[in-house]
Formats: structure tokens, sequence, C-alpha cells
């Protein structure tokens, strides 16, 4: 619904599903009153984000913000659906674990003793010596994961109707969780700071919304990172997806991936703005994006519906429920393991900060927006590697 009582030079907004906590409400009712701010969203997964909720859709005239666009720059999910019945996960668990722990790196400075090749890495890495510089870094990180959220597991994928080109059952399943790494937030970083120089009118939450025009030499090195990034976090996934696929060595079906940390040059109510999806889905019409649950919980493989309103935008997972320190405070693993064990998953490694209880209701927020995406198929995890315990988040 719209809030009435947005000022009159505020752009407008709509908010999806309830029980979304007053401070992040906040921040995207402050985003909407920008002199650049053209239309907002508020996805039913929102909760308190740096600048922009997560979960906030904001679409604004020539102008992009980095921390609207996220810390983790193109922080995205991949699925890979491989052609056999997803039985084969009784009896092989050690097997597939072992994989897991082999062909994964998590957590900051991860990297692999042989570095992984792919083309990005023949990309314009020379945008500015910032980015220049994080080629090396970049490209010893390439194939791993984050800390905080991002994971990678096993499961089953389940299909009850003939779509995505595979027929109905169960498959054996793949699914991450990951974006740019250390270049993307050290871009983001030194980005976000350039801006919030470019306007010191901004003070105080405001200062974190602080913009650069996109006819700026600022404006255009920020966004060509971001691009690069974006090509960088699609490989980072493709590589794990690569190195796991051949170790278990079966074939690959189907491949189904989408950023959810990003900005997008697009149309909408006939003007072309700038779309930052800060932990929200493209869900245009007839788009396929992957929207997770929790370790305890589904995740689910959606086609978008095209909402005029969310600027053709969804969830981009169950949200949290409550800050990383709350949940540390709160629980322990004493706490997760019986929810863990009812829902037939096996933990490797994770901080008890992404207990499944530190999220909100992944079907209540499916059902919430029900109205953006259609669901395809569900994802059920039962092996889960994550950061170890102690890792700073990066998401």
């Amino acid at each position: 619904m719209t809030d009435d009582d947005q000022p009159v030079t505020s752009a407008p907004w709509r908010q999806w599903g309830d029980h979304i906590q007053d401070n992040a409400i906040e921040q995207l009712r402050l985003a909407c009153s920008l002199p650049i701010s053209v239309r907002g969203a508020l996805m039913p997964d929102a909760h308190l984000g740096f600048g922009l909720p997560v979960g906030g859709v904001l679409a604004t005239r020539n102008a992009v913000i980095p921390y609207a666009v996220g810390v983790d720059i193109a922080c995205r999910m991949r699925l890979s659906v491989f052609s056999v019945p997803a039985k084969r996960l009784k009896g092989q668990e050690d097997r597939l674990c072992k994989i897991l722990e082999q062909q994964t790196r998590f957590g900051i400075g991860a990297a692999f003793e042989d570095r992984n090749e792919h083309a990005v890495m023949d990309e314009d890495w020379s945008i500015t010596p910032l980015v220049s510089k994080l080629k090396d870094k970049a490209w010893d990180q390439l194939g791993t994961s984050g800390s905080g959220n991002h994971f990678v597991e096993f499961g089953t994928f389940e299909l009850t109707q003939p779509e995505l080109g595979l027929a109905p059952g169960s498959y054996l399943a793949l699914l991450s969780h990951s974006g740019s790494r250390g270049s993307g937030a050290a871009i983001a970083n030194h980005y976000s700071k350039l801006a919030a120089q470019q306007r010191p009118e901004l003070t105080g939450p405001s200062s974190q919304l602080a913009w650069l025009t996109l006819d700026s030499e600022a404006g255009q090195e920020y966004w060509r990172a971001m691009e690069l990034m974006g090509l960088y976090a699609a490989a980072n996934h493709a590589c794990i997806h690569r190195r796991i696929a051949r170790a278990v060595g079966e074939k690959v079906a189907l491949a189904i991936e989408n950023h959810h940390n990003f900005a997008w040059k697009e149309t909408h109510f006939g003007e072309d703005v700038i779309v930052h999806r800060k932990g929200a889905t493209p869900a245009g019409v007839g788009v396929l994006g992957v929207i997770p649950g929790s370790m305890a919980t589904p995740s689910f493989i959606v086609r978008g519906r095209g909402e005029p309103d969310s600027m053709n935008s969804a969830a981009h997972g169950a949200g949290r429920a409550m800050s990383r320190t709350e949940a540390k405070n709160r629980f322990t693993w004493k706490d997760a393991r019986p929810l863990l064990k009812e829902n037939g998953v096996t933990l490797l490694s994770a901080g008890i900060d992404e207990a499944p209880m530190a999220y909100k209701d992944i079907h209540a927020v499916m059902a919430a927006q029900a109205d953006l995406i259609e669901t395809l198929a569900t994802f059920r995890p039962s092996l889960v590697k994550m950061a170890p315990a102690g890792e700073a988040p990066e998401d």
C-alpha cells in the first residue's frame, strides 16, 4: 500500500507484506524523498540495511546510489539441476559432503591454491587504477564464496508440472549464493565515500544515500565497475558449479541464476530510470529467478509476472527476522539442531547468526508476493556449507 503520510515531494512507493520493521520502512521513505527518486517498492523480506533497506527497490533519474546497490555488488543465486534423481543423495551423503569440502572455499581471503580459469579475467580491468589493482585479488578469489549468508548446498529439486524443459520429478541439485567478493566490496566502499563527499548536504542517515550522476566521470566509472563485478560474480558461480559438477560426474540438465544486488537501466511508467534492487530479485514477465529460504526451509524457483508497481521486482529470500547480534545472543546450536534434523539437513559449517530461527517465514514471504511471481519448483536443502563461525559478514 502507498504510504499516505509521505511528504508531498516524496516519490510514490508501495509495500508488500506485513511485519516489516519500522526502521526499514523509514529507510525507504527517506530514499523516496531524494530529489533524484522516481518511485520505490518494499519487498516482503525487507529489513534494515545501509542506505536502502535490504529488500528495497528504488528508481532514480540519471543517478546511481552505491549503497542502494549494496556492499556486495552483484550478490546472486545459481541453481544447477542434475539429470539424476534426488534419491542419488541417499547413501552418498559422505561423498557429496567431501565434494563440498574439497571444491569450495568460504570467507574473507578464501582462495584456491591453483587459480580457476574463466573468460571474465580477460575483460577490461583497466577501468580505473582501483579496479586494475583489484584484478589479482579477484582472480585469487574466483570460484569462492563469501561469509555471512553465502552458501553452497546439495538438495532436492522438486518439479510437479512439466516446466523448464524437464519432466516432473525429484532431481539432485546444487544451489549457491555469493557475490563479487572482496573486489566488489572495495569498489562499493570507494564510490560510496566518493558519493558522500560530493553530496555534503546529505547528513546523518541520508549520507548513505549519496548518489553519483551518470553523466559525471565518477558515475560512469562506478557504472562500468559495477557491470564488471556483475560479470565477475556470475563467473564466480560458474566456477563453483563447474568444479562441483565435475566432481559429482553427472550432467547438468538445467541452470537458473539471477543477481539481487545491482542497478539496471530500465523504462517504467514511461520514463527511463535506474532501478536499484538491493536484496530484490528481477521479476519481469517470464523472467526466471531463485528465491532462497534458510538452511532448514525450501527455496523457490519462480517466474516473474511483471508487476508495474514493484518495477518488475520480488523478494530475494526469506529476509532476516532479527540482527546478527541478536541471533548470536539468543540462539545456540542446541536450539537449531532439532530443526535441522527434522528437515533432514546436514550442516557442515555456519555461524549461529545464520540459524533458521533468525529468518522470517519463507512461506509467508512467498504468499505476500503471489502477485509478483509464479512458483514453478522448489529446492529443499540436504547438505549445507557456509563460512565457519567467526567470519565477518560480507552481505
